[in-house]
């Protein structure tokens, strides 16, 4: 579900405070100089400077400057420009939670301006950059693919059509990863019924996973610990299982880097079914 709720705009004179310390390092003459751009009455030499800022990369002295020119300049022509900038200093400053956010209520309220597809496509890759990596929750990554496929119906003949598409094959490989470590990690702690489970549904979710083969394998390896740790009147049927996983993966993978792990898993199988039979022949 995409979110559309404002993020917390920070305190403009917190903002102006670490303005100040690193303007200092731009060659204004701190607090004083960047005061006087503040306190200017002037929208046109204010938006310009903001802008200036901007173009030099100085994007936390454009910010401050920006929420003043969108907060006095609503409904003028000015607005609309102030407003998409906005969104371009957060991006800038590396706010993507507050440049997605306003960048989409850009599109949203202006669909008919020309930048309205790249705003659109801009709150999609902030969520992108948003996405963190495999092994940590992955609603950002699945939002990012949301608001890329909405961009893509949306706009199927766009010029950032090949980039959001390059963007949402890699975000789904992220997925995949984490959809195989979360399984591994069954495996790993030796809860092999749940590993089983975890592999299945991942490939079945997955069916192009670079990770398939392995899975396959584990999956008998799985089969395998668990009759092992079995009770011994539950360890023909999972030792069975071994077998009918093993022969699946035959069949997928006749080739397999893992075909000798594989098949010597499956003759211990076979051999402790035969000790089983024995033991119940001499009882």
């Amino acid at each position: 579900m995409i979110q559309n709720e404002a993020p917390q705009t920070p305190a403009g004179p917190a903002i102006l405070a670490f303005c100040c310390l690193v303007l200092a390092g731009w060659g204004l003459s701190g607090c004083s100089e960047y005061n006087q751009i503040m306190k200017s009455t002037d929208l046109d030499y204010k938006y310009e400077r903001a802008l200036g800022f901007l173009d030099s990369n100085k994007c936390y002295g454009a910010l401050p400057i920006l929420e003043e020119v969108v907060s006095l300049s609503r409904g003028t022509e000015r607005s609309v420009d102030a407003q998409y900038k906005y969104a371009e200093a957060h991006r800038c400053v590396g706010d993507y939670y507050l440049a997605r956010y306003y960048f989409k209520m850009f599109a949203k309220t202006f669909p008919n301006d020309p930048r309205a597809e790249t705003a659109q496509f801009e709150s999609a890759m902030c969520s992108y950059r948003l996405s963190p990596k495999p092994s940590l929750d992955q609603l950002e990554t699945e939002q990012a693919i949301e608001e890329l496929q909405l961009f893509l119906d949306r706009y199927p003949a766009s010029q950032y059509r090949d980039s959001s598409q390059v963007v949402i094959d890699e975000l789904r490989h992220k997925l995949e990863v984490k959809s195989f470590e979360s399984a591994y990690l069954y495996y790993h702690t030796e809860q092999y019924k749940s590993a089983v489970i975890a592999f299945e549904n991942a490939m079945k979710e997955y069916p192009d996973t670079p990770y398939r083969e392995r899975m396959q394998w584990l999956i008998v390896d799985s089969y395998f610990q668990y009759a092992e740790l079995s009770t011994e009147r539950r360890k023909l049927e999972r030792y069975n299982d071994t077998i009918e996983a093993f022969l699946t993966f035959v069949a997928r993978f006749p080739e397999s880097q893992y075909m000798k792990q594989a098949q010597a898993v499956h003759e211990k199988s076979l051999k402790a079914i035969d000790n089983l039979a024995a033991n119940q022949t001499t009882e």
